[in-house]
């Protein structure tokens, strides 16, 4: 009796190890789900991501500022750019990058990664987008071309006159319109600070205030690069001898502040005071007329030995240069002429084609 309880003891299993063969089942199948679980993660953030909708190349997403990781991965599933905010978010912590993301615009390509994402933002890869200010424009019309654009936020009020560097800046969505002007006075400022430390020797003016205004003038005077140098030579040389500058532009910024006439100056507009009257005016009008470009002020900072004093219009979009009043005469009477053709051709009436007879 005593030998067959034995033998069926040895052969049956006893409730530990039946608890134990359970649980090592329940154990191997919580791993398999854990390592399926954790290979659908990396394959979701490692693998290529949703295709962008409409068949685009490229989805648009705007992260706003003060986003936590939640709010980010959230706007970044509800995008269509990413399968899983919680992968996301969970990998943003892993990898220490929830306290990195940054906000602002991004361009996310088609099907592009999770992983590729998360560094983008990251890093801060968003769109750039440009605000070109050209040579030659007033402060009020920077101005107004910055409370124009949309991807700025915010009010600006007009800088001081040729306070402001032309050039194209990279801006960002979102981006203080204050804070783009800001960017735009410092690079005039640091420009104007590197080539007066340079500036020629013995120049008519004593402060890089005086230069930026002469630069104006040079910038409003002509539109052709090479002909800057030989404009800030003219103006300098009549500064020299104390003869007045004479420029039409700065009539012009004394009647409306700069803006195009679209008209000729008319002789009672020659003859009427302003500050800003060089042909009444000695030496330079009270402040810049424009934002000069980096050519205009280097030109007025180091400009060439000539002893030219006149420059007149030559007919073809650039100028004729003298140095005697007789020569510059010559120029004018030149100008004069082609002034008066064109106005010849320009009313000429041309009278109707005959009808033909079948």
């Amino acid at each position: 009796m005593s030998r067959r309880r034995s033998s069926r003891r040895k052969a049956g299993l006893t409730p530990f190890r039946r608890l134990a063969i359970v649980g090592m089942s329940a154990a191997a199948t919580l791993a398999a789900v854990a390592v399926l679980a954790i290979g659908w993660a990396l394959y979701t953030f490692n693998g290529p991501g949703p295709e962008a909708r409409g068949n685009a190349e490229a989805t648009t997403v705007i992260l706003r500022r003060g986003s936590g990781v939640s709010e980010i991965a959230n706007a970044l599933e509800r995008a269509g750019v990413i399968r899983s905010s919680a992968v996301f978010a969970a990998a943003a912590q892993i990898t220490g990058a929830a306290r990195e993301l940054k906000a602002g615009e991004y361009l996310i390509a088609d099907r592009a990664s999770m992983g590729r994402i998360l560094q983008d933002i990251r890093e801060g890869r968003v769109v750039r987008h440009q605000v070109t200010i050209p040579e030659g424009w007033t402060s009020e019309m920077v101005v107004q071309a910055l409370n124009a654009n949309p991807v700025l936020e915010g009010v600006v009020s007009a800088p001081p006159e040729g306070s402001v560097l032309p050039e194209t800046y990279q801006v960002e969505r979102g981006e203080d319109r204050a804070v783009v002007l800001k960017r735009m006075m410092d690079a005039q400022e640091a420009l104007l600070a590197q080539l007066w430390a340079k500036r020629q020797p013995g120049l008519p003016f004593d402060t890089p205030e005086e230069a930026v205004t002469l630069a104006s003038v040079v910038e409003k005077e002509t539109g052709i690069a090479s002909e800057r140098p030989r404009v800030a030579a003219v103006f300098v040389n009549r500064l020299r001898r104390g003869m007045r500058l004479e420029s039409d532009p700065t009539i012009i910024y004394g009647i409306n502040r700069g803006r195009p006439l679209g008209r000729g100056i008319r002789a009672s507009e020659l003859a009427t005071a302003t500050p800003y009257n060089t042909y009444l005016i000695d030496g330079l009008p009270p402040t810049p007329i424009a934002n000069p470009g980096r050519a205009s002020l280097a030109a007025v900072l180091d400009p060439p030995k000539t002893e030219e004093l006149f420059f007149v219009a030559d007919g073809s979009g650039g100028h004729v240069f003298a140095a005697t009043f007789e020569e510059h005469t010559r120029n004018v009477a030149r100008w004069r002429a082609i002034e008066k053709a064109r106005a010849a051709q320009a009313t000429t009436v041309v009278p109707p084609a005959k009808a033909v007879a079948p």
